[in-house]
């Protein structure tokens, strides 16, 4: 499953990355095209739970098609997600990463920066994108994104679409409105992981919110969809994280 890189293919990217930069690939950007020396030298550790909240994540990505994922910041939710989906890549287990978000931006929305809408988009990405970066590395992730099969994908533009044998991450999900979160989960087709990543208390919406919609349906409707949450003792990012965390918690803001 996956694309595989012919050595013609893969000479051709590297004359190209040769004359545009005057250099050549580094060493692990390189193995990452030649088949089984991908696997032998470019071998990454597992990704490491850190508690036992983390644990239970890592296995409902294993072993369910869905999964929701709910906590403050700094629990490590997008970074197990992003990594997971890199390395379901990096093993040709999927053909494709799906990264989307709804368009309610802590600030500047949208419109006010340049480009088309995946620049746009873009900014609010970069954790999620820094992380599969550092799985495949980043002649690979630029190949990937050029050849279509990493999509940055915000949600005016999701209508209409498909996927299959993908990873589909909806991050900031509590931002989502229910029509909004109804249209992404009817994207979903064959062969697919989805993680639907988001914290409740943080919404910016001045309506319901579609990821408190569904989990009050998950959980009604005894749906076969894992929830976890994470709590402010489940952070990880540092100590200084956990305490602001705490103390806007204990503000009620």
């Amino acid at each position: 499953m996956g694309k595989h890189f012919s050595n013609k293919h893969f000479n051709r990217h590297l004359s190209k990355k040769k004359r545009r930069n005057g250099r050549g690939f580094e060493t692990a950007e390189i193995i990452e095209f030649q088949g089984s020396k991908f696997e032998e030298e470019r071998a990454l550790p597992p990704i490491k739970a850190l508690n036992p909240k983390q644990a239970a994540y890592l296995e409902a990505l294993r072993t369910s098609a869905q999964v929701i994922v709910l906590g403050p910041a700094g629990t490590g939710k997008t970074w197990i997600a992003a990594t997971h989906a890199a390395d379901l890549f990096r093993n040709r287990q999927i053909d494709k990463i799906i990264l989307t978000r709804p368009n309610v931006p802590c600030g500047r929305s949208l419109g006010y920066f340049p480009g088309t809408l995946e620049a746009k988009f873009a900014p609010w990405a970069a954790p999620v994108i820094e992380a599969i970066k550092e799985r495949i590395g980043q002649a690979a992730y630029e190949i990937a994104l050029k050849n279509g099969d990493i999509e940055l994908v915000p949600f005016e533009v999701m209508r209409g679409r498909s996927w299959k044998s993908a990873f589909v991450l909806l991050d900031e999900a509590q931002n989502s409105t229910p029509a909004e979160i109804k249209t992404f989960l009817t994207r979903i087709g064959d062969d697919c992981t989805v993680v639907v990543n988001g914290d409740v208390s943080q919404c910016d919406l001045d309506q319901a919110s579609g990821l408190r919609t569904v989990i009050d349906m998950i959980r009604s409707q005894m749906l076969a969809v894992p929830v976890i949450e994470f709590a402010r003792e489940d952070i990880v990012r540092s100590g200084v994280c956990a305490m602001w965390v705490r103390a806007f918690d204990e503000a009620n803001l």
